[in-house]
């Protein structure tokens, strides 16, 4: 590591930037090939990677537009690469056409986005986490997507990894949905030996080219891929197809491919989800909260638990698949929830559907730039 955070004596300890994080990250999983364009508060991922991808021989390219990004990003993945661009909100809109058809053709390929308050082009330097639903509904058609959130310098090095992994073994795209807060936050982090890291690479096909079809209907729901170039050919596109990967107008065959899209990520729910409990093993109030939001709320609730009142903090390290089942069992004995969060209730609304309402679910949100304060949490707690 060169440039990207100052050292101490730990040589595995750094001073480091939440940006810069998600690039060390990306290399670390292994990605050798970004391409994006600069848009603030993302862009200091590209500079990292723009000086540190060459020098362990990946590529770094500078595309005209955020379409083209998402585009070379798709091809360097088919071609074997483990490949990543970032963004932020206007570039995420520009993006969903060509994630979708990386959902469809089932393309492994990590998508940042440091979120910043909209809609248009919003307000560039200031926090927002208002991408949640386009994150999950923002693309054409049904499909599943996984997205990760950080609270942490620390949590985006690590879910940039997870990220990777997930995509290259359930052949997907990969949502980091980051914030300008943790972007742009530096804190002392310690990093993993390399060595100890478990880096998860796409599975190949066994059978010859002859043999090969690139969306078998396989046990696992994950058909082996192959990379372009190493003898394989075969055909790619975003319209429904079959097991060739050719178009075709067979009913049976399209609801067969849809189904298994979808299946192949909720049948791993477990093994994608992550979570994060503080406290709530005697809670009478439960805050729900993820990304830069989580930090203000864990503070809350250490000062609530000072006065007596006995809350508790999920912390939502993965937005999609959305953790019902977890916020389900957390939430059957407390008296309310409380949901945090730099939108009008995106995440909110989906604590509502998961719980049935059964519990009262106070909403506190802000969307003008400005982050929420635990003392704001807290209020909501107390009152």
């Amino acid at each position: 590591m060169t440039e990207s955070g100052s050292r101490n004596q730990n040589p595995r300890t750094f001073m480091m930037q939440g940006n810069t994080a998600c690039a060390e990250g990306a290399i670390a999983a292994g990605c050798r090939f970004f391409a994006g364009y600069p848009i603030t508060p993302s862009t200091e991922i590209a500079e990292v990677l723009a000086r540190r991808l060459p020098q362990i021989g990946g590529n770094f390219i500078q595309m005209e537009d955020e379409i083209a990004s998402m585009g070379a990003v798709i091809g360097a993945s088919l071609a074997g690469v483990k490949s990543m661009t970032a963004t932020s909100g206007p570039g995420f809109s520009l993006k969903q056409e060509n994630i979708g058809f990386a959902a469809m053709a089932e393309i492994p390929v990590v998508i940042v986005d440091v979120q910043r308050g909209g809609p248009s082009t919003g307000l560039p330097t200031h926090v927002s986490q208002s991408d949640v639903m386009q994150a999950r509904w923002g693309t054409h058609g049904d499909h599943a997507i996984i997205a990760f959130c950080p609270a942490t310098v620390r949590e985006t090095y690590d879910l940039t990894i997870k990220a990777f992994n997930c995509a290259e073994r359930f052949r997907t795209p990969v949502l980091i949905m980051t914030d300008e807060i943790i972007g742009h936050l530096s804190e002392k982090v310690e990093l993993p030996d390399p060595v100890n890291l478990e880096i998860i690479e796409r599975e190949h096909p066994t059978v010859p080219p002859a043999e090969y079809q690139p969306y078998q209907m396989t046990d696992s729901d994950i058909p082996p891929m192959a990379n372009f170039g190493q003898g394989y050919r075969y055909h790619v596109t975003g319209l429904a197809h079959d097991e060739t990967g050719f178009p075709t107008n067979d009913p049976v065959k399209i609801e067969q491919q849809l189904l298994r899209i979808n299946r192949k990520i909720e049948r791993y729910r477990d093994q994608i989800i992550e979570v994060e409990e503080h406290q709530t093993r005697d809670m009478d109030i439960l805050v729900i909260a993820y990304g830069s939001t989580a930090r203000s709320a864990k503070k809350a609730v250490s000062l609530a638990r000072e006065t007596g009142i006995k809350a508790g903090l999920l912390k939502l390290k993965t937005l999609w698949p959305f953790p019902e089942k977890e916020i389900i069992a957390l939430t059957k004995s407390v008296k309310k929830i409380i949901v945090p969060e730099l939108n009008l209730g995106q995440i909110a609304h989906e604590v509502e559907w998961a719980t049935g309402r059964a519990k009262p679910i106070i909403r506190v949100n802000r969307i003008n730039g400005e982050p929420i304060t635990p003392p704001e949490i807290l209020a909501a707690i107390a009152g």
